[in-house]
């Protein structure tokens, strides 16, 4: 009884972990270190857009809270010597699984939006991808850069 209680307690903790990982990379989506600080403004017209996909987060958290886990199934395993083998073998292999589970948790979908700016420059810019903001082809779009990050927007 006391060991599924701790399972299903590891099983919570590492859940509430991995989705606080989660940060936004939408167009507008600001960090507290960016709140309040002048950015520069550029002005373009959308040349392309491309689907992306944006890589999830790799952090020890997810690897950390997998091998907790693991490690106490693992110990729930056989007595003695066997259980120890085992709560190593799992907090390994929860180790592994975790660290996996925070990256395809955290991943999610980007647009690339080559943009040519008034000045004649062209370049891209990849944020995530919003529900309700729809790019397009030959649209004037508004870029904010602050302290080198920059996001595409209406």
């Amino acid at each position: 009884m006391r060991k599924s209680v701790l399972l299903v307690a590891s099983f919570t903790t590492m859940a509430l972990l991995l989705g606080g990982c989660q940060s936004s990379l939408t167009g507008d989506s600001y960090s507290r270190d960016e709140a309040r600080r002048v950015q520069t403004v550029r002005m373009g017209t959308i040349e392309s857009l491309r689907p992306v996909k944006i890589e999830g987060t790799k952090t020890p958290i997810g690897g950390g809270a997998g091998a907790i886990v693991g490690g106490v199934a693992g110990s729930a395993v056989g007595g003695g010597r066997g259980s120890i083998v085992a709560a190593v073998i799992g907090a390994v292999a929860g180790g592994l699984a975790g660290s996996a589970a925070e990256e395809g948790l955290t991943r999610t979908q980007g647009v690339e939006i080559t943009v040519r700016e008034d000045d004649g420059s062209m370049r891209a810019y990849v944020q995530q991808v919003q529900q309700n903001e729809i790019f397009r082809v030959g649209e004037r779009v508004r870029i904010m850069t602050v302290d080198g990050t920059s996001r595409v927007s209406h």
